[in-house]
């Protein structure tokens, strides 16, 4: 049985060890900070494959369907079509989704008829691929303009945000910071600890006291909980006072600052003891851990990036913790929150028993 006493005895020692480390300080509080200053100063707002856009067809004739096909039919667009049942806008918000394409009814008969009739672009002010929808859309209506016109235009475009207020790019840099912020501090420092601590022997020392494999771990885990909600709060005051950032703050977002370090606190354990020695470990850890720092939507949208690194992107757990964090603190997509957070309470499960598992205080 696992004793609450031990648990906090031992959290108690590797704190004092932590907090004594200036380097470790700096990365799981500092270090993050410094990136919301510098890519916060830099960026005021690319994008890789066909963009998705969301599109509403009231309509249903000839020419809105030769709307739709010109649309769809380019590289830069591909359109994935709504019932007319829905609201597009709240449809838009429930699925996160930025760019949508409303066709009103009468549309085909307006348009043969040589009156002014408008498709409406919903899109989102801080996403970059908002304007490239809305010239693409503007050349579509041109296209079919241009056709069989007998008058200047038969139908234009009107644009309108789909967000009660302008998102920046500090709004989506904050979460995915905090993502960076959760992978690393517990990741980097448990390789690092249990390849260190099995060469030393001081896993064998250990054996030798009260305490179980299980208390050790969660004593870890506990303290990466408390350090990614200190780092949170910096982050997001930061983000607000210094950049003026726009972030919903929900109870949702608690589950995933206790499920990520969760993970990454059982994959940084798990890379360790399977490691032969310290420098393996340092390299095994670096090869998991790059690849989710930049393909997992910490710095930019997965949806700027190639398709082919966006399906790389979704097998990553960092992007699942990311996204969860999106959705609640932009988005309030609750639904799409709760699956992530669902996937990534799975990944941990898993992670943790085999961590504890191949977790061993003497080698063989």
């Amino acid at each position: 049985m696992a004793s609450l006493r031990r648990v906090l005895a031992d959290l108690k020692v590797f704190v004092r060890g932590y907090t004594r480390s200036k380097i470790g300080l700096f990365f799981s509080l500092v270090f993050p900070i410094i990136l919301i200053l510098l890519f916060g100063a830099i960026f005021s707002g690319g994008n890789g494959g066909p963009i998705k856009v969301y599109v509403q067809n009231q309509d249903g004739g000839t020419a809105s369907i030769q709307f739709v096909k010109l649309l769809n039919n380019n590289s830069t667009t591909t359109v994935t079509l709504v019932d007319k049942a829905q609201d597009l806008s709240q449809y838009l918000l429930a699925h996160s989704a930025d760019q949508g394409v409303l066709i009103p009814q009468n549309f085909t008969q307006d348009f043969r008829n040589g009156q002014l009739v408008n498709v409406t672009v919903f899109s989102n002010p801080a996403d970059t691929s908002s304007p490239i929808v809305f010239e693409t859309v503007s050349a579509v209506v041109s296209q079919m303009n241009l056709q069989g016109a007998t008058v200047l235009y038969h139908a234009g475009v009107l644009e309108q945000n789909i967000k009660s207020q302008s998102y920046k790019y500090i709004d989506f840099l904050i979460p995915g910071l905090i993502g960076f912020s959760v992978l690393t501090s517990p990741m980097f420092s448990l390789v690092n600890i249990s390849s260190e601590y099995k060469k030393t022997k001081l896993f064998k020392q250990l054996s030798l006291t009260p305490l179980t494999k299980t208390e050790w771990l969660t004593s870890k885990i506990i303290w990466y909980v408390v350090l990614g909600i200190i780092s949170f709060f910096l982050m997001t005051q930061i983000g607000v006072a210094l950049f003026g950032a726009h972030l919903d703050y929900a109870f949702m977002i608690i589950p995933f600052l206790v499920i990520g370090p969760l993970f990454f606190v059982s994959l940084g354990m798990l890379v360790g003891m399977v490691s032969k020695s310290v420098e393996s470990a340092a390299v095994v850890g670096n090869l998991i851990t790059f690849p989710m720092m930049f393909l997992s939507g910490t710095f930019f949208p997965v949806t700027q990036m190639p398709m082919y690194l966006q399906n790389v992107a979704h097998v990553l757990p960092l992007f699942y913790l990311i996204d969860g964090l999106n959705q609640v603190m932009i988005f309030s997509n609750l639904g799409q929150a709760l699956f992530d957070l669902e996937l990534m309470i799975v990944l941990s499960a898993i992670a943790f028993v085999f961590a504890v598992a191949l977790f061993k205080w003497r080698e063989d």
